[in-house]
């Protein structure tokens, strides 16, 4: 991959724990023309290997505005009011997570990955052939 392909940020997040303080982390984001769907985000917790959660990027970007997501992956403005931050909310078989995501760097991000591929042009980006034969033909 190409840097004129691919988009990466850091992002601070706020882990909201019930009860206590929220917890600070940081994760990384990653997007890539050559998986137009998807966006990559890596939690680092500690020395451990990141936590890596896969997830549509249209999610995210509904999710600025409106609750969205069936399942693992919930995004919502923290509040109606709100232009300042975004909850994640991930679960897992192991557990349930909560964030808080700052708005600003998350829809920076985002803007970047829409330059690079244009909302409706992902199937452009996509060699279906190849992804056939990875299908069919599993090595």
């Amino acid at each position: 991959m190409n840097s004129s392909t691919t988009v990466s940020a850091e992002l601070g997040l706020r882990l909201v724990v019930p009860d206590s303080p929220t917890v600070p982390l940081l994760a990384c984001l990653e997007y890539a023309a050559d998986d137009p769907y998807a966006i990559r985000m890596a939690f680092y917790v500690g020395n451990d290997e990141p936590v890596e959660w896969i997830f549509a990027r249209e999610l995210l970007t509904i999710g600025i505005v409106r609750r969205v997501g069936d399942g693992d992956v919930q995004v919502w403005p923290v509040s109606p009011d709100s232009d300042h931050a975004l909850n994640i909310a991930l679960s897992s078989p192991f557990g349930n997570a909560l964030f808080e995501a700052p708005l600003m760097p998350l829809a920076d991000f985002l803007h970047r990955t829409y330059e690079i591929v244009a909302a409706g042009r992902e199937s452009e980006f996509i060699d279906m052939e190849a992804e056939l034969d990875n299908l069919l033909w599993p090595s």
